[in-house]
């Protein structure tokens, strides 16, 4: 995977003092940081040594919980093809786990009330096959609060996530995730096992500047959790992905979907949130998305920005001490802030249609003024006019049918149509049963419960 783009020497030296500085402070024996821009690497470099080597974008590092967004992409297959919806029962399709109530779309998103963690002893740290069958994750008492009220990381729900892959297509999950999305992505250096050239886990004395080994376990049915080795350059390719989307793999919509938060932490609320696999994050002013992961020895962190096109990804070894969350998503910052994304030139539309084009302008929802214009594939946005902004704006994309479907904030999901007089003349919008008219309050105007005869005057009597 080759860079398309050359970044600036300013740039790739403030990326390679956060990179180096992050493997300092973090006193990790190795660290390798990365840039994605617009589907391909822009930047990858090592810091530290790998058995006597500086490690690249080709060094093997376990990615921990990263693995989470791999095993979340298997399901949402199934769920396009539909083998399964988001809200069926485990139990549908996975029986005899104990906790069959809960569904689908309750273990992507953290909300299935299952503990975080096996029944002892530590999963990250044991071999698998203490936990010979998908009982052995749970134990007597696996919930921790009830399904659907709250978010709660639960390493053992993705693992049942795992084994619902493998029960729908017959085969191992790992070996389903290789044919169905790593072959067509590219992606031959994500492994369930490590494969040279590897970095090897350390910890690190907290106190004094000694290192231990860290023993490398395969956690057998605990391993969606948190299994997979991947490279810089794989999960450049993972976060172009993540950013765009691939036919062959799953299509953009449902990564948007998944990218969407179902939940978060009260405490955390504006700050993070977890999608369908996906975590959100606030950094800088920037919304983020990917996830973290750790096991014994590794430390890996993913953000991607939509907005700028650019992914951060960094890799350690060491159990604790790097902070990669935030150097993944400084080295996002530093390209960003000091070579922003160019915008595609302004084009006029290759065709209008007159109809919509009538439609556009001045709208009012009672007394709350609107604009809209029409946007590309006969799209149209709503945004609000009145002072500070006041009011709910929204994209909406045509349906194909005369309506138009809300694509974010308050009329996601919601239908805008428009209502023509007997005469064919446009009478109203209707936005999921708010009338939105071209005068405030017009006596002509079908507005429901009818417009007070005096009409509009001076001071109130």
């Amino acid at each position: 995977m080759t860079s398309t783009t050359e970044l600036l020497p300013e740039t790739r030296r403030a990326l390679l003092h956060r990179v180096a500085t992050g493997q300092v402070e973090g006193r990790t024996p190795s660290l390798v940081g990365a840039v994605m821009r617009d589907g391909a690497p822009v930047w990858v470099r090592g810091r530290g040594l790998v058995d006597g080597q500086v490690p690249d974008g080709d060094t093997q590092y376990r990615i921990g919980s990263l693995t989470k967004t791999f095993v979340a992409v298997l399901v949402m297959r199934l769920r396009d093809e539909g083998l399964l919806d988001l809200g069926d029962p485990l139990g549908e399709h996975l029986p005899g786990t104990g906790v069959g109530g809960v569904t689908v779309l309750h273990l992507l998103s953290h909300t299935s009330g299952l503990a975080s963690e096996t029944p002892g002893p530590w999963w990250e740290r044991t071999p698998g096959e203490l936990r010979p069958q998908i009982g052995d994750l749970l134990g007597d008492d696996p919930v921790r609060h009830p399904a659907g009220r709250r978010f709660h990381y639960s390493n053992p729900g993705y693992a049942l996530l795992g084994a619902l892959v493998e029960r729908l297509r017959g085969d191992s999950w790992h070996e389903v995730l290789r044919r169905e999305v790593l072959e067509p992505l590219g992606m031959r250096r994500t492994t369930p096992s490590p494969r040279a050239p590897h970095a090897r886990g350390w910890a690190v004395h907290p106190w004094a500047d000694a290192v231990l080994a860290e023993e490398v376990q395969q956690t057998g049915r605990m391993a969606p959790a948190g299994e997979l080795w991947s490279t810089a350059e794989d999960l450049c390719r993972w976060a172009a992905f993540l950013l765009e989307g691939d036919e062959r793999v799953l299509a953009a919509g449902t990564l948007a979907e998944m990218r969407e938060p179902a939940t978060c932490q009260a405490e955390d609320a504006g700050r993070y949130a977890y999608g369908l696999g996906l975590e959100s994050f606030r950094a800088g002013g920037r919304l983020l998305y990917g996830h973290g992961g750790s096991m014994p020895g590794f430390l890996a962190s993913l953000r991607v920005c939509l907005d700028a096109g650019l992914a951060g990804i960094v890799l350690a070894n060491a159990t604790s001490g790097p902070a990669a969350g935030a150097i993944a998503a400084d080295l996002i910052e530093i390209v960003d802030e000091r070579e922003p994304r160019i915008p595609e030139p302004w084009a006029p539309l290759p065709d209008v249609e007159h109809d919509l084009l009538a439609l556009t302008g001045l709208w009012h929802w009672g007394t709350t003024s609107y604009g809209l214009r029409l946007t590309g594939e006969g799209g149209l946005e709503l945004t609000p006019l009145s002072a500070g902004g006041s009011g709910r704006g929204s994209r909406f994309r045509a349906r194909g049918d005369g309506t138009w479907i809300g694509l974010d904030n308050y009329y996601t999901g919601e239908v805008l149509r428009v209502v023509r007089a007997a005469d064919g003349t446009v009478s109203h919008l209707d936005l999921g049963s708010f009338v939105l008219t071209r005068e405030p309050y017009h006596p002509a105007d079908v507005v429901p419960g009818g417009v007070d005869p005096q009409g509009w005057h001076g001071q109130p009597r």
